[in-house]
């Protein structure tokens, strides 16, 4: 009892005497839910910096509009017919080249297929990039294939950005198998030894990873290989996870910066924004289109990176952030299958955002339970705008009135107080607070507050009852709540169906336990009181109170269970 006493009381709190003594319930309530609420945040936690990096909202003035239409009437048919002339001849080496060469790339190029194949193609591929408009600098100097056998460019943000692949030398890099029966393409692609990804295949990963510490560390029989850890496009506005394949085979890497400085952005390709036909035809339109790359030192992995290659990836994704004076951010390419799974759910795409990275890691998520719940966020937050969920839309989805305990929960499932709820936070709400209070044993002590004549059933009358009293609410109507626990439509809801019920929708048990803390609370601070008034004020005070709170009493009271309440209160940091 004095230890919760120690916890309740704050700094700066009024004296307690007769004024306390004389404060009403509600201001009491209020009182818990002010101590209640700022709870400790994990900074590891917080939202990112930068909120959407797979979108690029770009618009055209009515000017650069003119301007694009006037250039594209020379410009367009000009560069369209210069770029296949250059793909046919391109084509006719690489097929020279690979001509009897065993399929698949198994054996590196060597001799004099691999001078043609650098001197030729690379020299067609700075005509293409000249005659399209592409206005290059280069910055520091590329590392040899000894010195690093394996490039990383960052950020990657368009299809453009295989001009690193021209000055580089070009090296080899990851694609998709099917991409080798595209006609022209396919036999460019196969001359530049690409390792080869099979979606077909259930092993591809491994043999990707397999097939890169090969090359890798061959001592210069294969070419380099370029790598975009990012995985996916964005709007270069941060760096975002890196993925570990570069990093595995423990090899010494060199970042390969890409820089658009141009005032009209014709290149970046995200997940929402202008499609690829459409940048084409507008990057074509330019006159010019301004790209810096920039080659980094090498970054030769210490014995400990050798061995972590998530450490490895991230010093040297914060190398180049710092370089390009960006910030760095968790979101993977599973957030962008979240973001296309939230537009179909009729939500905002960038709803589906949570930097799955860090959510998956550190609260130990996967894929399918997250996914899951975008389901049930989706149905909460489609009648709300801008794909939050509000107090109101909080309350309907749970069949309950708002009511202090329900403000209760929503502040802590709210991280960030703005008095709406993201997926975000809902699913770090749902992880950190809903399902470690979701246990048998909270459960159990739930059934049994409702089962009031102890009978192993609760009856509709029962669970309105305590819901009524619990929430404050005399009227409230439970029918529509209580046939959904019930399941068999029998009028009664067993432990089973009661259990069932619980485990699918966590948000009770918290609820329910924080019902619990609130009248634990208010309880020991009228405790509190009752030792500081005389004899007889004290005795009407525990009149008044048992007279209040019968229920809260009942079998499984906030005195009876103190241990017990505390330990399923997860009162944890989160």
């Amino acid at each position: 009892m004095r230890r919760w006493r120690r916890e309740v009381e704050q700094p700066g709190a009024e004296p307690r005497g007769g004024d306390s003594a004389e404060r009403r319930p509600e201001e009491r309530r209020g009182a818990m839910a002010q101590r209640l609420f700022p709870l400790p945040r994990q900074q590891s936690l917080y939202p990112p910096s930068v909120r959407n990096p797979f979108v690029h909202k770009g618009r055209l003035s009515a000017r650069d509009k003119a301007r694009t239409v006037l250039l594209g009437l020379i410009l367009l048919p000009f560069r369209a017919i210069c770029i296949a002339l250059i793909l046919l001849l391109a084509w006719l080496f690489a097929a020279i080249v690979t001509f009897c060469h065993p399929g698949r790339g198994s054996v590196p190029l060597m001799g004099w297929k691999r001078r043609v194949t650098q001197c030729a193609l690379q020299c067609l591929g700075r005509v293409m990039f000249f005659l399209m408009g592409f206005q290059v600098e280069v910055k520091g100097k590329v590392a040899g294939p000894l010195e690093a056998p394996i490039l990383v460019a960052a950020p990657h943000s368009s299809f453009f950005d295989g001009i690193v692949c021209i000055i580089a030398g070009l090296p080899s890099f990851v694609s998709r198998l099917e991409n080798l029966s595209a006609p022209v393409f396919g036999t460019i692609l196969r001359s530049l030894q690409p390792v080869l990804v099979s979606r077909l295949d259930p092993d591809s990963r491994r043999n990707t990873i397999n097939e890169i510490t090969k090359r890798a560390t061959s001592g210069g029989q294969w070419p380099q290989v370029l790598i975009f850890p990012e995985g996916t496009c964005t709007n270069r506005s941060c760096l975002i996870t890196f993925k570990q394949g570069a990093f595995i085979p423990g090899v010494p890497v060199q970042p390969v910066l890409l820089r658009y400085p141009n005032k009209l952005d014709t290149v970046t390709w995200t997940w929402q924004g202008y499609s690829f036909k459409e940048l084409c035809v507008m990057t074509f339109c330019q006159l010019l289109t301004r790209v810096e790359v920039e080659f980094l030192p090498v970054h030769v992995p210490t014995e400990e990176e050798k061995k972590d290659p998530t450490l490895f990836a991230n010093r040297v994704r914060s190398t180049m952030a710092m370089a390009l004076n960006v910030p760095v951010t968790d979101h993977t390419f599973e957030d962008c299958r979240l973001m296309i799974s939230a537009g179909q759910l009729t939500l905002p795409m960038e709803a589906g955002l949570v930097e799955f990275t860090k959510i998956s890691k550190k609260l130990n998520l996967k894929w399918d339970p997250i996914r899951d719940q975008l389901d049930t966020f989706a149905a909460i937050a489609n009648t709300s705008k801008g794909g939050r969920i509000g107090m109101e839309e909080f309350a309907e989805y749970l069949k309950l009135p708002v009511s202090d305990v329900l403000k209760e929960l929503f502040l802590l499932f709210d991280r960030n107080g703005d008095g709406t709820i993201d997926f975000r936070e809902y699913v770090i709400g749902l992880s950190v607070l809903c399902n470690p209070a979701n246990t048998e044993e909270t459960i159990q002590m739930a059934f049994k507050l409702f089962d009031v004549d102890d009978d192993g059933s609760i009856t509709e009358e029962e669970f309105a009852c305590i819901l009524r009293s619990s929430l404050g609410v005399p009227d409230l109507d439970v029918s529509q709540l209580f046939k959904e626990i019930d399941t068999d439509n029998s009028g009664k809801i067993a432990y089973n169906e009661f259990k069932d019920f619980a485990f699918k929708h966590p948000e009770y048990a918290k609820l329910f336990t924080t019902y619990l803390e609130l009248q634990r609370c208010q309880l020991q601070t009228l405790d509190e009181e009752d030792y500081q008034t005389p004899e007889d004020t004290y005795s009407q005070s525990k009149t008044s109170v048992s007279e209040k709170t019968p229920i809260t009493r009942n079998k499984v009271g906030p005195e009876s269970n103190e241990e017990d309440i505390s330990s399923t209160s997860d009162k944890k940091d989160d």
